[in-house]
């Protein structure tokens, strides 16, 4: 996999671009002055991050595997440590599939019914491989979510999720918590001593 380079990444222009930001030169980005990327975040082939009116706000130690989607006129916000494994979806756009409208971006507004909404992923949340994130969703701090599964509804913090659509299956350890913490003292501890 091909990374673009730094001088390559700032004449993008992203909103907000932090430092070791890796992102696959066969990505696709639309809209980059609506999209502000943290630190340590790496965005792999194939993944399409097309930021609306709310734009696409992605934190620190994220990681968007191979051929996901970001897209939607509301806001999709990915907080730190927080991952998307290959072929997720995140919708904050979505058409009325009733048969009430018209759909597709090809057809003029008045004739459709389209549900935009904010899309939130707290820290540390993880969404498994092919799975859908509707309009309006949030998952709260340490959420998983199963793979193939279909979210609709708001997820609450340190659950796992699964199915479609996503239903509560079990708690999940807080462990991390300590474990993030200690990945910080290192990190710090690491950046003193190279001063």
């Amino acid at each position: 996999m091909a990374f673009l380079a730094r001088e390559t990444l700032e004449e993008i222009g992203f909103s907000e671009l932090g430092e070791d930001v890796l992102i696959s030169d066969k990505a696709s980005i639309y809209n980059p002055r609506g999209i502000a990327i943290g630190n340590h975040v790496r965005i792999d082939d194939f993944c399409v991050l097309a930021a609306g009116i709310g734009g696409i706000k992605i934190g620190s130690f994220v990681h968007i595997a191979v051929g996901s989607t970001l897209i939607g006129a509301c806001r999709i916000t990915l907080s730190d440590f927080s991952g998307l494994s290959s072929r997720v979806s995140i919708y904050s756009s979505s058409d009325d599939y009733s048969g009430k409208t018209l759909t597709n971006p090809t057809v003029p507004d008045r004739y459709k019914a389209v549900a935009h909404e904010d899309v939130f992923l707290g820290r540390h949340v993880i969404v498994g491989s092919g799975s859908v994130i509707l309009p309006g969703v949030i998952l709260e701090e340490g959420v998983a979510i199963g793979a193939l599964s279909l979210v609709n509804k708001h997820c609450e913090a340190f659950g796992i999720y699964a199915g479609n659509p996503v239903k509560r299956i079990k708690a999940r350890s807080r462990l991390l918590l300590d474990l993030e913490q200690e990945f910080i003292n290192d990190q710090m501890k690491n950046k003193s001593e190279s001063i």
